[in-house]
């Protein structure tokens, strides 16, 4: 059984952005990033170019601060291993840009070499720690 319950994976279909964090070595690095969920796993979608890119490939290692934006503004962190995808990322790729669109149907799902094409990539956060969780009961 995963670390998610059925609470925490309503809460994470509810959202649309979380700040992602990264180890860079020095100090953390955090960024406003949208993502989806898929089973115990975050996808972000991203590019090769970003730090966020370069310091999961590094450490092997995000985390995901989501919170509502209705009162009593509920929260969560998600943390776990996370890898770079670089296959079968036209899906869930689609998937964010849906999210943050808003649209009903999923857009066209690109193929990996379109996506390599423009350095997009999905960085995938498997769940394994769940912690500051609030107004979630």
């Amino acid at each position: 059984m995963g670390v998610l319950s059925a609470r925490l994976e309503e809460f994470l279909d509810s959202q649309i952005v979380g700040v992602i964090a990264t180890d860079a070595g020095d100090t953390p690095l955090q960024s406003v990033v949208y993502y989806v969920r898929e089973g115990e796993r975050l996808m972000v979608s991203s590019t090769t170019a970003r730090r966020k890119v370069k310091d999961v490939e590094r450490t092997g290692w995000a985390s995901l601060c989501v919170m509502g934006f209705e009162r009593p503004f509920p929260s969560a962190t998600f943390s776990g291993p996370a890898t770079i995808l670089t296959t079968d990322i036209g899906r869930p790729t689609a998937a964010i840009t849906q999210r943050f669109m808003g649209g009903d149907e999923l857009p066209e799902i690109q193929t990996d070499e379109a996506l390599a094409g423009v350095g997009r990539v999905i960085i995938a956060i498997t769940v394994e720690r769940v912690a500051a969780a609030s107004w979630l009961d």
